[in-house]
């Protein structure tokens, strides 16, 4: 239908004059900027659901600690100028969805205490569905609420949450962008058909969409260093569907040296092998776990936060289109008597700002 396929270019983002993006942050929104979402070229969709992660829970807790952290945010980009001024904005965070994730935890513990391991108890059985259908829920609310904003003609994004939490969003844009590529930054394969029996486990995310999605083109995944035989397995048998850059194969080859072994011929070659259009899917524990400890499954090894950047930048410079983006698994770490850990959502607020800025460059939307 045509209404489906509106061009981002309809919308003419709108912007106070009168901002300062020099000045301390004073407004609500994201970046601390007063865009309205009808007026925003991007609409980040929050989801605070975290109830299947197997290792620490809290991630459902990392839209709001972004949201707060971006604040601090200096608006000025040295890859990509001013991001702020094409007009960015993020849905209120949906407190249905925030009660929903923790009624669905409380049901997942018992079940991940024990491994998945529910045959022949029917209390867990039913908490397992119940956990899975919650799920199910959250998937409707993401397509619902993506749907609405591709309608406009505007970008869409997802903060989770956990990994599972961007389902509905990549399968909207599927539908919309056949044959479209996933470029997945994450410590994990997430290639697991089911994890401690959830069907929409944070390990599993990239099994649905693969085997779920046909319209998906192509899977490149970049910074693995976590995986089961099975996943493993996945990636071979895809007939270059899937394509993973291990985190230890890429630090073979730099150790290696020569031209092919610096970082940019690196990045040159993961963005090569993606189709002309581009879903971007960041696991913050794709990074170096030091950027992230409170993750819920942290893991050593990873990119830097200058490796990510010219990744991305790599990216927006190659004449791809990227069609939406997310980022999840940002967790905020326990408060002290004195003050939050704030350090995971500094970080997660600043590699959203690069997310940003290389979808807008990549779709010529940077003023």
């Amino acid at each position: 239908m045509a209404t489906r396929r509106k061009s981002a270019s309809t919308i003419t983002s709108k912007f106070d004059a009168s901002f300062d993006p020099d000045a301390a942050a004073t407004g609500d929104g994201l970046f601390g900027l007063t865009t309205r979402v009808e007026d925003a070229r991007v609409v980040v969709i929050p989801v605070p659901f975290d109830a299947t992660t197997s290792y620490r829970p809290g991630t459902a807790s990392g839209p709001a600690a972004v949201l707060a952290a971006s604040a601090q945010v200096d608006l000025e980009d040295l890859q990509y100028g001013a991001i702020w001024k094409s007009g960015i904005a993020m849905l209120p965070i949906p407190r249905d969805i925030a009660a929903l994730s923790k009624s669905a935890r409380r049901a997942a513990e018992p079940i991940i205490a024990l491994g998945g391991a529910v045959a022949g108890n029917r209390a867990h059985a039913k908490a397992l569905e119940t956990v899975n259908a919650a799920s199910e829920r959250v998937h409707g609310y993401v397509a619902t609420e993506s749907e609405r904003i591709l309608d406009r003609g505007t970008i869409p994004a997802v903060l989770g949450g956990d990994h599972a939490s961007p389902f509905g969003l990549i399968a909207e844009l599927s539908q919309r962008h056949s044959g479209m590529g996933i470029l997945q930054i994450d410590a994990h394969a997430d290639l697991r058909e089911e994890y401690e029996g959830f069907r929409w486990s944070h390990a599993s995310i990239f099994h649905n969409v693969m085997t779920r999605l046909p319209a998906v083109g192509k899977l490149v995944q970049v910074g693995i260093r976590d995986f089961g035989l099975r996943e493993r397995e996945f990636v071979e048998q895809s007939r270059g569907r899937v394509q993973c850059f291990y985190d230890q194969q890429l630090r073979d080859r730099q150790f290696r040296g020569g031209s092919k072994g610096t970082w940019s011929a690196i990045c040159s070659d993961i963005v090569q092998a993606l189709p002309k259009e581009v879903y971007i899917s960041f696991d913050i524990d794709g990074l170096t776990s030091d950027l992230c400890p409170n993750t819920g499954t942290p893991v050593p090894g990873g990119l830097t936060f200058p490796e990510v950047c010219h990744l991305l930048e790599t990216l927006a410079n190659s004449g791809r289109r990227v069609v939406g983006f997310d980022l999840c698994e940002v967790a905020p770490g326990a408060r002290t008597k004195d003050a939050p850990n704030e350090w995971d959502a500094n970080v997660g607020a600043r590699v959203l700002y690069k997310l940003l800025g290389c979808t807008l460059k990549s779709r010529k939307l940077l003023r």
